[in-house]
Order: C-alpha cells, then structure tokens, then sequence
C-alpha cells in the first residue's frame, strides 16, 4: 500500500512563503514521479510541479515559475515563495509508478496515489 501524508498549510499573507511536505510511504519512495497539484472548489485539479525519482528533471506550472522549488530526499518539498491570493487551494502531493510524456505527468488523471491535502490560504 502506497500512502502519502502532506503537511505545511496553513493561513498566509502575500508575499510570505511556505513549505509543503509530503511523507510518503516506503513504497512510494520507488515511483518515479512525485508531483504537487492544487484544486480550488468547484474547479479540476491543476498541475504545480513535479519531479523524477533521481530529482534530475523538474516541471512547474507557469503560474508558480520563479517562485516555486520542488525536491525530495525520503520527502517530498514543495516550497512556494511570493505568494499570491491566487495560490489559495487544497495542494495535493501525488505518485505515479512510471514514467511517461512530459505533457503526461502535467494531468492529475494519470498519478496512480493521492495524499488526503492540505489547506493553503493566502490573504491579508
């Protein structure tokens, strides 16, 4: 069983920064993908970031570009800087067991393993 536990929300003003975690279980630390997605009520779920098993390769959402670092050791991070109203949402931390087109792993439908989210609220 995979599981992955997110951490790190919470209520912030613009311009502050925050950092998200992921515990992933042992299995999970095998995938080769992790990624962070973020969903506001009412809309699809929207890629952030993601990363390669080997933390050689990253990606990130135009929106975060600049002021968004994803990694991983035994965790996954997900560290968002600048932040905006616009980066209010449940985030979530995801896992798929393959790898597949870049373009893939940018869609929430194609990861295997979800965490339950964490609540990120960004006002002043």
């Amino acid at each position: 069983q995979v599981h992955l536990v997110e951490s790190g929300g919470g209520l912030v003003q613009p311009g502050d920064s925050l950092r998200l975690s992921c515990e992933p279980s042992e299995r999970a630390l095998s995938t080769a993908v992790m990624a962070w997605f973020r969903q506001v009520v009412g809309q699809e779920r929207e890629f952030v970031a993601r990363i390669l098993f080997n933390a050689a390769t990253t990606d990130y959402a135009d929106s975060v570009k600049g002021r968004c670092t994803i990694s991983r050791d035994n965790t996954l991070y997900l560290q968002l800087d600048n932040m905006k109203p616009e980066d209010t949402a449940v985030y979530y931390c995801a896992a798929r067991r393959a790898l597949t087109s870049s373009e893939a792993m940018r869609v929430a439908g194609s990861y295997d393993y979800w965490g339950q989210g964490t609540r990120v609220t960004v006002s002043s």
